[in-house]
Formats: structure tokens, sequence, C-alpha cells
């Protein structure tokens, strides 16, 4: 099952277990979040992760930020079976 959670960010059973990642590739949110808070750079990130935007790092942290105040965020309408 595949859930649309915002325009860059996607939670799929069949992709890493379901965690979120970026659309299109696996590249865990997570992993973006956790480098974010050990100092990384977006701009340091895009390139060492050519296809990440600074919207996607911003996405990231929007949705964690979301997530850790409780917030439900995932548009479960758009879930595909």
């Amino acid at each position: 099952m595949r859930v649309e959670i915002s325009r860059h960010i996607v939670a799929d059973t069949e992709i890493c277990h379901g965690k979120p990642t970026f659309r299109g590739t696996r590249i865990l949110v997570s992993d973006i979040v956790e480098l974010i808070a050990a100092g990384e750079t977006p701009e340091k990130l895009i390139e060492e992760y050519p296809r990440l935007t600074k919207e996607m790092v911003r996405e990231a942290l929007e949705y964690a930020a979301k997530t850790i105040s409780g917030e439900r965020y995932a548009e479960f309408s758009k879930a595909r079976a």
C-alpha cells in the first residue's frame, strides 16, 4: 500500500519497509532529518544526494515537526492499494 504524505514524501510498503521516503527514491526522510540535526547543511545534502532539492529538505523538516507535534499528516484519501 502506498500513502501520499505530501508532494515529495510517500510511504510505500514495498519500499524501505514502508518508512517515509522521497518520491521516486529510496532516500529515507528520517536520514535527511538526522543529517540536518547533526549539522549538515541543505546545500551539502543536495550535493551528496543529487535527486534532492531544497524544497524536499524543507518538506522533510516540516514533516518531522508535524509528526512530533502529533498532527496527522498523511492524506489517507490518496492511499492506493
